[in-house]
């Protein structure tokens, strides 16, 4: 018996016209680190999609039908908890909210739409992604 696979049942499902409001969710984020041939860029990147940036203040995006926005149920705190190989380079790990076209995996989501709401876990490059992305930040009094 052939199976089908995710993207081709992404394509068969008849919209149920059913609202949600937004999902929290997990994920991670690879961190360009400057190399002697390479320089850093201040962005967080999707660990598989290797060129997808994630830009602050903007939701990121992609078609649920073929890659989209990919999150987890769990928040996920590590490497060693991360499902799936990562490539090089340190990764960030934090809370995301989606909403859009929802597709559910066993272990999460695809969606069409994902924002960061905040960085929990990672190397010594997280206070300064917190402060680039705007989240996880504490309003001192009087501001």
């Amino acid at each position: 018996m052939m199976g089908i696979d995710e993207n081709e049942l992404a394509w068969r499902l008849k919209h149920e016209g059913i609202r949600a409001g937004e999902i929290v969710a997990y994920r991670a984020w690879r961190v360009i680190a400057p190399r002697w041939f390479r320089d850093g860029d201040d962005r967080l990147h999707s660990v598989y999609m290797r060129d997808y940036v994630w830009h602050p203040g903007e939701p990121a995006s992609g078609d649920v039908r073929t890659h989209g926005i990919y999150s987890f149920r769990d928040a996920v705190r590590s490497r060693e908890e991360y499902r799936y190989y990562a490539h090089d380079g340190p990764l960030l790990f934090g809370m995301i909210k989606i909403w859009g076209e929802v597709v559910e995996h066993e272990w999460g989501y695809r969606s069409q739409f994902g924002r960061i709401v905040s960085l929990d876990y990672g190397d010594r490059a997280l206070e300064k992604f917190r402060k680039i992305y705007w989240v996880n930040q504490v309003a001192r009094a009087g501001q």
